[in-house]
Protein backbone atom coordinates (compact mmCIF):
# COMPACT_ATOMS: atom_id res chain seq x y z
CA UNK A 1 0.00 0.00 0.00
CA UNK A 2 1.20 3.32 -0.91
CA UNK A 3 0.40 6.60 0.50
CA UNK A 4 -0.90 9.51 -1.97
CA UNK A 5 1.03 12.08 -2.20
CA UNK A 6 -0.25 15.52 -1.16
CA UNK A 7 -1.05 16.77 -4.75
CA UNK A 8 -2.70 13.07 -5.05
CA UNK A 9 -4.56 13.65 -1.29
CA UNK A 10 -6.25 17.08 -2.16
CA UNK A 11 -6.92 16.71 -5.33
CA UNK A 12 -9.29 13.33 -4.38
CA UNK A 13 -11.15 15.51 -1.88
CA UNK A 14 -12.00 17.49 -4.54
CA UNK A 15 -14.05 14.77 -6.52
CA UNK A 16 -15.59 14.17 -3.54
CA UNK A 17 -16.61 18.06 -3.34
CA UNK A 18 -17.62 17.70 -6.72
CA UNK A 19 -20.07 15.22 -5.99
CA UNK A 20 -21.90 17.87 -4.08
CA UNK A 21 -22.67 19.83 -7.45
CA UNK A 22 -26.02 20.59 -8.30
CA UNK A 23 -24.88 22.04 -12.28
CA UNK A 24 -26.60 19.54 -15.44
CA UNK A 25 -23.70 20.36 -17.36
CA UNK A 26 -20.50 19.79 -15.22
CA UNK A 27 -19.52 18.64 -11.72
CA UNK A 28 -16.54 21.15 -10.55
CA UNK A 29 -14.87 20.76 -7.04
CA UNK A 30 -12.40 23.14 -5.59
CA UNK A 31 -10.60 22.80 -2.32
CA UNK A 32 -8.04 25.85 -0.78
CA UNK A 33 -5.25 24.32 0.90
CA UNK A 34 -2.17 26.22 3.16
CA UNK A 35 0.27 24.38 5.30
CA UNK A 36 -1.62 20.92 4.20
CA UNK A 37 -4.76 22.06 5.69
CA UNK A 38 -7.78 22.50 4.40
CA UNK A 39 -9.40 25.94 4.43
CA UNK A 40 -12.21 25.49 2.44
CA UNK A 41 -14.40 23.84 -0.70
CA UNK A 42 -16.56 24.78 -3.08
CA UNK A 43 -18.92 23.66 -5.76
CA UNK A 44 -20.64 25.02 -8.84
CA UNK A 45 -24.07 25.45 -7.67
CA UNK A 46 -26.94 28.04 -6.91
CA UNK A 47 -26.35 30.65 -4.43
CA UNK A 48 -27.73 29.26 -0.95
CA UNK A 49 -31.95 29.66 -0.69
CA UNK A 50 -31.93 29.80 -4.44
CA UNK A 51 -33.82 27.01 -6.82
CA UNK A 52 -30.82 24.58 -8.22
CA UNK A 53 -30.56 23.98 -11.65
CA UNK A 54 -31.47 20.48 -10.90
CA UNK A 55 -34.99 21.58 -9.60
CA UNK A 56 -35.64 24.12 -12.68
CA UNK A 57 -32.83 23.46 -15.26
CA UNK A 58 -30.27 24.54 -17.26
CA UNK A 59 -30.87 28.77 -18.43
CA UNK A 60 -27.64 28.16 -20.49
CA UNK A 61 -28.80 24.19 -21.81
CA UNK A 62 -31.85 26.14 -22.89
CA UNK A 63 -30.03 29.12 -24.94
CA UNK A 64 -28.03 27.24 -26.15
CA UNK A 65 -24.53 29.23 -24.60
CA UNK A 66 -21.78 26.80 -25.40
CA UNK A 67 -19.19 25.89 -22.64
CA UNK A 68 -16.79 28.76 -21.58
CA UNK A 69 -19.13 31.30 -22.65
CA UNK A 70 -21.74 34.06 -20.98
CA UNK A 71 -21.29 32.99 -17.66
CA UNK A 72 -23.74 35.91 -16.33
CA UNK A 73 -26.84 33.76 -17.64
CA UNK A 74 -26.15 31.31 -15.04
CA UNK A 75 -27.74 30.27 -11.67
CA UNK A 76 -24.49 29.18 -10.50
CA UNK A 77 -21.42 30.08 -8.90
CA UNK A 78 -18.53 27.97 -10.09
CA UNK A 79 -16.49 25.82 -7.56
CA UNK A 80 -13.53 28.28 -6.97
CA UNK A 81 -15.74 31.15 -6.43
CA UNK A 82 -17.30 29.08 -3.36
CA UNK A 83 -14.72 28.13 -1.73
CA UNK A 84 -13.08 31.85 -2.12
CA UNK A 85 -16.68 33.09 -0.41
CA UNK A 86 -16.53 30.26 1.94
CA UNK A 87 -13.00 31.68 3.11
CA UNK A 88 -14.29 35.20 3.50
CA UNK A 89 -17.66 34.15 5.22
CA UNK A 90 -15.90 32.49 8.13
CA UNK A 91 -12.59 35.04 8.31
CA UNK A 92 -10.35 32.66 6.60
CA UNK A 93 -7.14 33.87 5.38
CA UNK A 94 -6.11 32.48 2.04
CA UNK A 95 -3.27 34.95 1.36
CA UNK A 96 -0.71 32.21 0.18
CA UNK A 97 -3.09 29.00 0.19
CA UNK A 98 -2.98 26.33 -2.94
CA UNK A 99 -6.09 25.92 -5.13
CA UNK A 100 -6.91 22.71 -6.24
CA UNK A 101 -9.64 22.16 -8.84
CA UNK A 102 -11.03 19.52 -10.87
CA UNK A 103 -10.90 22.01 -13.81
CA UNK A 104 -8.34 24.89 -14.74
CA UNK A 105 -10.33 28.28 -13.66
CA UNK A 106 -12.07 30.48 -16.03
CA UNK A 107 -11.24 34.54 -16.09
CA UNK A 108 -13.62 35.15 -13.73
CA UNK A 109 -12.62 32.98 -11.12
CA UNK A 110 -9.21 33.54 -12.16
CA UNK A 111 -8.99 37.30 -11.73
CA UNK A 112 -10.76 36.56 -8.06
CA UNK A 113 -8.11 34.00 -7.77
CA UNK A 114 -5.33 36.67 -8.30
CA UNK A 115 -6.73 39.38 -6.14
CA UNK A 116 -7.59 36.86 -2.81
CA UNK A 117 -3.22 36.14 -2.95
CA UNK A 118 -4.03 32.46 -3.92
CA UNK A 119 0.04 31.01 -5.19
CA UNK A 120 -0.79 28.03 -7.19
CA UNK A 121 -3.43 26.29 -8.69
CA UNK A 122 -3.04 22.80 -9.16
CA UNK A 123 -6.15 21.50 -11.51
CA UNK A 124 -7.22 18.36 -13.91
CA UNK A 125 -9.24 19.37 -16.72
CA UNK A 126 -8.37 22.17 -19.30
CA UNK A 127 -10.97 24.59 -19.71
CA UNK A 128 -11.57 27.02 -22.60
CA UNK A 129 -10.20 30.31 -21.52
CA UNK A 130 -7.35 31.61 -22.90
CA UNK A 131 -7.31 34.80 -21.08
CA UNK A 132 -7.68 33.19 -18.07
CA UNK A 133 -4.34 31.32 -18.60
CA UNK A 134 -2.81 34.43 -19.66
CA UNK A 135 -3.77 36.19 -16.98
CA UNK A 136 -2.56 34.07 -14.16
CA UNK A 137 0.77 33.16 -16.12
CA UNK A 138 1.16 37.23 -15.49
CA UNK A 139 1.10 36.99 -12.19
CA UNK A 140 3.37 34.37 -11.59
CA UNK A 141 0.60 32.09 -9.72
CA UNK A 142 2.54 28.61 -10.35
CA UNK A 143 -0.13 26.32 -12.22
CA UNK A 144 0.46 22.84 -12.39
CA UNK A 145 -1.83 20.29 -14.44
CA UNK A 146 -2.41 16.94 -12.14
CA UNK A 147 -1.99 14.02 -13.62
CA UNK A 148 -2.23 11.11 -10.55
CA UNK A 149 -0.37 7.77 -10.91
CA UNK A 150 -3.21 5.66 -11.87
CA UNK A 151 -4.34 8.02 -14.67
CA UNK A 152 -0.76 8.04 -15.69
CA UNK A 153 -0.24 4.14 -15.31
CA UNK A 154 -3.80 4.01 -17.45
CA UNK A 155 -2.32 5.70 -20.49
CA UNK A 156 0.79 3.46 -21.20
Amino acid sequence: MSRPTWDEYFMEITHLVARRSTCLRRQVGAVLVKDKNVLATGYNGSPSGVAHCLDVGCLREKMGIPSGERHELCRGLHAEQNAIIQAAKHGTNIDGATLYCTNMPCIICSKMIINAGIKRVVYEHGYPDGLAAEMIAETGIEVDLFTSATSAEAAV
